[in-house]
This record gives structure tokens, sequence and C-alpha cells, in this order.
């Protein structure tokens, strides 16, 4: 069974004593739980308080984003070597908000994936489908071009370092929620499509997280589905006990125990 991965994307919220308050509490809070690989992704400018606050923890930490060259003349972008200097293990990586609001296309976000891999950084690939795109019934489509250019030149053995996140993103901030058969369909699809790329063995090893407005209500739920691996969690992972909560009815819902 895949052991579930939820990650905590704090967005550009919080001050650095806010950071690191809220890393003391999860600490505290998931201390000899290793029923699921938890991490948290805070801004840039906190990542190396808060890789030394996290020592000696099992929670991992990740960067929102990350650039496609090593060094050079890239002002105010960030490199995969420059993230694991400061502790970092994941990088997300065209996460809805960086193709929707930054404008990023595939084949950057592909740069990028190329360049976290061969650094060395484990990888949440991010794909998901507007609402108008889910309405036009264009989800399998739009998350299919997603995967491939995403995952162009990816080797298969880079896929052990590398997540999936589907975003629904019509299923944020829109008042309509992504039921947990809805999400599991997508996540089929994506296993689906990991096979046709690379392999059976490989599609079933692949971790694939959902990341549409989740919260401790509906987590159980939703992890109980067979794609559903584990979840990348927005404005729920601001608070220790809801975030903690989550990481463990994820753990609950593998049959693992918590």
């Amino acid at each position: 069974m895949r052991k579930p991965i939820v990650f905590g994307n704090w967005k550009m919220n919080l001050d650095r004593a806010g950071s690191l308050g809220l890393v003391k509490g999860l600490k505290a809070a998931l201390a000899g739980d290793s029923s699921v690989d938890a991490g948290v992704c805070p801004p840039f400018v906190y990542l190396d308080a808060v890789a030394r606050e996290l020592a000696g923890s099992a929670i991992a930490l990740g960067a929102q984003d990350v650039y496609f060259e090593s060094k050079g003349a890239f002002t105010g972008e960030v490199s995969a070597e420059m993230l694991l200097d400061v502790g970092c293990a994941y990088a997300i990586i065209g996460h809805s908000e960086r193709r929707h609001v930054m404008g990023e296309t595939d084949e950057l976000i592909n740069r990028k994936a190329l360049a976290a891999l061969k650094a060395g950084l484990k990888v949440i690939l991010c794909v998901g489908e507007l609402l108008a795109e889910r309405d036009a019934g264009r989800t399998e489509s739009v998350v299919e071009r997603q995967l491939v250019q995403g995952l162009r030149q990816v080797a298969a053995e880079s896929l052990a370092a590398l997540v999936i996140a589907y975003e629904p993103v019509w299923a944020i901030g829109t008042g309509r929620n992504a039921t947990a058969q809805q999400a599991g369909e997508v996540h089929a699809f994506i296993r689906g499509k990991i096979k046709e790329l690379y392999g059976s063995a490989a599609a079933q090893a692949l971790r694939i997280q959902y990341g549409g407005s989740v919260k401790p209500e509906n987590t159980y739920e939703l992890m109980s589905v067979p794609d559903v691996d584990g979840a990348l969690v927005g404005g729920a992972s601001l608070k220790v006990e809801i975030f903690a909560e989550i990481v463990k009815e994820a753990g609950r819902a593998a049959g693992r125990g918590v």
C-alpha cells in the first residue's frame, strides 16, 4: 500500500513568528506518527528558519516553486541547488496559481521539473482543470496535456522522486466542491496515463495527492478512495490543530492507525 503524503502549502501567508510557531505546534502534534509523510511549504524567505526549527523531526520541508537554472542573472528566482542548501527536500511545481495567476506554461513547468529532479529535489507536480474546462467536459484532455507536457523527458527512474497533485481549480473558492467520487475518477485517470507512459509498476507506486479545499471533515472520505494517496492542503494547513487532524485522518483512512 502506498504511504499517504500530506503537505501544507502556506502560500503567501504568515510572518516569521507565525511560521515558527506553526512548525513548533506541528512537531508536537505529529510526534511519533510515522503513518503519513507530512511536510510544509513556507514562503521562500522563511525556509531557512523553518528548516532549523524542523531539525530532528520527521516533517519534510518543501518550497512553493523553483527556477530551472542553477545560477546566473535571474533576479528574484531561486534555484533547486539553493533550496537543497537550506534543507528543502521537495518543491511544488505547476501549482494552479502559478499557471493561472502567474501565467506559467506547460513548457516552463517541465523545465522546472527536470531541473529540480536533476538537482536531487523531490517534485510535487500539480495538474488540474478550470471551472469552464470542467463544465465543457475537458477535464481529461486538460489533465492529460499537463501530465504529458510536464513529464516530457522525465526518466522512469525519476518517478520515485515524483508526486502528482490533482487540483480541481473549480473546487477552490468557488462554492462547488469535488466529491470523493469525482476526485477518484481523475486520480484513476492520472494513474492510467502514468501506466501508458511508464508502465504498470511505476503507475502503482506513484503517489497522487488531492488538492481542492481539503479539511478534516472530508479527509477520511477522500483518502478512502483507492487512487487518492494524500493531500496538498492550502488554508487548512495554517492552523496546527486543523492540519494535524488532516494528517491523522489520512493515516486512519489508509488503515495504518494513528
